[in-house]
């Protein structure tokens, strides 16, 4: 398929108000403090993705099976207002959407499955849980390992699909979304912060990288997550913004 554009974007604290070793804390709540510290450390860009995805597996006290995915979906699974839409509104106008995430690709494999999430051209995810015999695989040409695997991820789905350079929308929450905001903003992409976290402001400040567009509540240093005032945002309102950067009529 031709496509005119892509959005290349987060998940985690991103599209959904989910992290993306929520499933694990869910499973193993006896685990949540010490994973919320290696998310806190590799969003804030302390630690490589590498390493905090190694000390996951030294947590894990076996492999993540399909079942204890399913229950959390079943039971926890949330989206953010309008993201579900917002997907299936890029499919309409002939748009790639990218999940770029460093979030685990048998989440992805199974909420697809689950129809959940809609069916995406390109899931970029983390490997640590992935579930080789899932149908829902064509999607999978790309994996996040470190942070730095955006940007070329994304940069290689603008090769293979032949999308013009100044058809790019790279959307992300915290600093982990860093440096593929700093490829986005070379090349002249839209770049759009949602739910923006302090050390994503902070990593674009210290590089002169201009946040075009911020979407939902934008945090402060040491501000807590605010869930309820989140969901009060709407995806759908960044389709017009979209649409007016990419020359895409409305409608």
């Amino acid at each position: 398929m031709k496509y005119k554009a892509i959005i290349s974007s987060d998940w985690n604290e991103c599209l959904a108000p989910s992290g993306p070793f929520d499933p694990i804390a869910f499973a193993y709540p006896e685990l949540k403090p010490g994973l919320s510290a290696i998310f806190t450390k590799y969003t804030s860009n302390e630690i490589p993705l590498s390493l905090a995805v190694a000390n996951v597996r030294e947590l894990l006290p076996e492999s993540f099976t399909i079942e204890q995915m399913d229950t959390y979906l079943d039971k926890s699974f949330s989206i953010y207002v309008g993201a579900y839409e917002f997907i299936e509104w890029a499919k309409s106008k002939g748009i790639l959407f990218m999940i770029n995430t460093t979030g685990m690709q048998g989440f992805f494999q199974r909420a697809i499955a689950k129809k959940l999430i809609p069916e995406v051209p390109l899931v970029a995810a983390n490997p640590l849980i992935n579930y080789t015999d899932d149908s829902n695989r064509d999607c999978y040409q790309f994996t996040v390992e470190e942070i730095q695997d955006k940007p070329r991820n994304t940069q290689d789905a603008v090769s293979s699909f032949g999308i013009p350079i100044n058809k790019i929308v790279v959307i992300g929450d915290s600093g982990g979304d860093g440096p593929h905001f700093q490829w986005g903003a070379s090349t002249g992409a839209l770049i759009i912060g949602s739910m923006t976290k302090y050390s994503l402001g902070k990593y674009c400040e210290n590089r002169n990288i201009v946040i075009d567009q911020r979407f939902g509540v934008s945090y402060s240093q040491g501000q807590p997550r605010n869930l309820q005032e989140e969901m009060k945002f709407n995806f759908m309102d960044l389709t017009s913004i979209i649409d007016e950067f990419l020359g895409i009529s409305p409608g």
